[in-house]
């Protein structure tokens, strides 16, 4: 999948160095692989869950949640937020104008 953009996950690793090979390896994985729906996502990221047509990634042993907009037919994944699991339980992202798409 083309993953737009890298720059969140950028910034995040600058302010979170300690999750950067856990961003790194997801990265890898979702940039090399096609992915045709969310079941199919799913069998490669088990714990990955549809929210309101985002899919919450659960990264680094469930320290990070990135939290994406999929395209399955056009292959691109919006990331919209890199969160801590604290930042992501204060539910702020929820505000977002693609939530419930």
């Amino acid at each position: 999948m083309h993953i737009i953009s890298y720059k969140k996950i950028r910034e995040f690793i600058t302010a979170t160095p300690e999750s950067e090979n856990a961003m790194s390896a997801w990265y890898r994985i979702v940039k090399n692989t096609d992915f045709s729906s969310f079941a199919d996502l799913k069998s490669t990221f088990p714990s990955a869950d549809w929210v309101k047509g985002f899919v919450v990634f659960n990264i680094g042993g469930n320290k990070y949640r990135l939290i994406a907009y999929p395209n399955f037919t056009t292959q691109r994944l919006f990331i919209r937020y890199v969160l801590t699991h604290q930042e992501y339980d204060e539910e702020k992202w929820k505000t977002d104008k693609w939530y419930s798409k």
